[in-house]
């Protein structure tokens, strides 16, 4: 299993946040960002992170993790995943790609879709709510890179989700769902806690 690398993506700009960077939130006494880098170190896999860049505030928060800069990170979420999967090490079979924005998905949910991995020539395996709403992680076999590495834009992987055979791996609850982008984003799940 430790073919699996985990890559969180932490590049983009929170600009729905006003002001305010989502990813230094504060989660249990953590920034948001430091808590999932956590939780992804806790699997014993290797972890990687893309920032705006190596200068970034975040890159304080996070941890052990191996920091990817994105210079183009304002094109969107198709930089992040290029130059994230560029880092990887060759011996990568697969890459959990996760948004770091996500403060629902445990150490346990990733660990959950990693045993689910069947190897390079099964399906990408895509994390869901428990009424099987499709969401993050996402983890793609090796097959998938060089599709990953040749994205543009700001519409994450959606071609190769759409192109490649998918297994659907619930999660808890809706852990795969919950994003928070914007401020009464925030304040609506804090006061579900």
């Amino acid at each position: 299993m430790t073919a699996i690398a985990i890559l969180l993506l932490a590049a983009g700009a929170s600009s729905r946040m006003e002001g305010r960077d989502k990813l230094m939130e504060d989660v249990d006494g953590l920034p948001l960002l430091a808590l999932m880098c956590r939780r992804a170190a806790l699997t014993g896999l290797p972890v990687f992170v893309t920032l705006p860049s190596s200068t970034h505030p975040r890159a304080a928060a996070i941890g052990s993790a191996i920091p990817v800069p994105v210079p183009g990170a304002d094109e969107g979420m198709a930089a992040s995943i290029r130059c994230g999967v560029a880092a990887l090490p060759p011996e990568a079979e697969a890459v959990m790609i996760l948004p770091a924005d996500m403060p629902e998905v445990e150490t346990q949910d990733m660990l959950h879709l990693a045993v689910h991995f069947p190897g390079d020539g099964g399906p990408v395996l895509r994390a869901t709510s428990e009424d099987g709403t499709q969401g993050h992680p996402v983890l793609f076999p090796r097959r998938c890179f060089a599709a990953l590495k040749a994205l543009s834009g700001d519409q994450g992987a959606r071609s190769i989700l759409t192109s490649e055979p998918l297994q659907m791996v619930p999660l808890p609850e809706n852990h795969a769902l919950t994003d928070l982008d914007t401020p009464a984003d925030w304040a609506e799940w804090r006061s579900r806690r």
